[in-house]
């Protein structure tokens, strides 16, 4: 078996993360690179852990709850995904917003735009420097009820200074503190996000006030690339690690059985 990709990697990371029956949502995602951090790793992760050792995790993915992942549609469009075979498909929105109310989720995955140094997250508009054009980015969707009420909300995005920033522009979804404002004062059931997985290296959130810490580098990647290509300095673990790599197995799966015609990891 040949040497892991770094998506592979990351797969693998996540899959870790994921336990024996446990709710799981993911989100439709759009094309490209953002479809595969967005949906394509968390649906291969999820898949990983159903084959070792989480054979009760459960998927919600977009409207579908537990579709038919041996059978995959021949393509994203709206048509296929809505005939593809499943368990149940919520017809409402307001079924799953109402399912995140009450705490049913163990875990999602969100990406963004811009995410700080507490966790917060932004996929609702970019600030420009001139204090007067604003980018209106896609918008809200269900992310502030899965940073306000899942159990475990993963961050999964590419390492980029344009991405990590100091602050947030806009918080569409609330971390663990915003200007010394924490989650409590807003009585927010959740814990808030527990772990960045990026393409260089793994954060979690372990740092004074719930800041932002540096947990494990990929193989190859050193601290300062890292700190290079981030908007802030993360706190470092005294005991960083080299991030674990995929096993063969996890490999000969995904290539194999998972996703051998790079539907979900083609980015």
């Amino acid at each position: 078996m040949s040497d892991h990709t770094v998506n592979e990697l990351m797969a693998a990371v996540i899959a870790r993360e994921i336990a024996d029956d446990d709710l799981v949502f993911t989100g439709v995602g759009t094309a490209g690179r953002p479809f595969t951090l967005a949906v394509g790793l968390p649906v291969v992760a999820t898949r990983l852990a159903q084959a070792a050792h989480a054979p009760g995790a459960s998927l919600y993915w977009g409207n579908l709850l537990t579709p038919d992942l041996d059978r995959m549609p021949d393509s994203w469009l709206q048509d296929s995904f809505t005939r593809w075979p499943c368990a149940s498909q919520l017809t409402e929105t307001s079924q799953k917003i109402d399912m995140l109310a009450r705490c049913r989720f163990d875990v999602s995955f969100e990406s963004a735009a811009q995410v700080d140094r507490f966790g917060n997250l932004n996929i609702t508009r970019i600030d420009h420097p001139d204090g007067r054009l604003k980018t209106r980015l896609i918008g809200c969707l269900a992310q502030p009820e899965h940073l306000a009420f899942v159990r475990k909300p993963i961050i999964v995005v590419d390492l980029s200074p344009r991405v990590f920033v100091e602050a947030v522009d806009y918080v569409t979804s609330f971390g663990h503190q915003r200007h010394g404002v924490t989650r409590e004062r807003y009585r927010l059931p959740g814990p808030g996000p527990q772990l960045v997985v990026t393409d260089k290296a793994v954060f979690d959130f372990q740092g004074d006030g719930g800041a932002m810490r540096l947990r494990t580098l990929h193989p190859g990647v050193t601290v300062d690339e890292v700190l290079g290509l981030m908007g802030f300095r993360p706190e470092i673990s005294a005991t960083l690690t080299e991030t674990q790599p995929p096993t063969a197995e996890q490999i000969r799966l995904i290539r194999s059985h998972i996703d051998p015609g790079l539907s979900l990891l083609r980015a």
